[in-house]
């Protein structure tokens, strides 16, 4: 299966290179930076993993999702549920 890199985003982001960043567990109620890379890169691959999907375009599609979710949704399973709602298989 392959893992979607940080080097497979299509979209500026900065990064926190803080080594006290570390995103594990389930997406929560935390709230989502979605110009973060650490945060986006998070929620994609934990719905890859999830999903059981492996091509970095599926990748690409669920990171446009992310940039286009309602900005009213701020949490990281806000956003993921939104996702999981409006995704249509390719």
């Amino acid at each position: 299966m392959t893992i979607f890199k940080k080097e497979d985003l299509q979209n500026g982001y900065y990064w926190v290179n803080d080594e006290n960043v570390k995103l594990t567990g389930e997406p929560d109620a935390s709230q989502l930076d979605r110009n973060e890379g650490n945060e986006v890169l998070y929620i994609i691959q934990k719905l890859m993993k999830g999903w059981n999907l492996s091509q970095i375009s599926t990748g690409h599609k669920i990171e446009k999702m992310i940039r286009n979710a309602p900005e009213e949704l701020r949490s990281q399973l806000e956003v993921k549920d939104w996702i999981s709602n409006n995704w249509k298989p390719a």
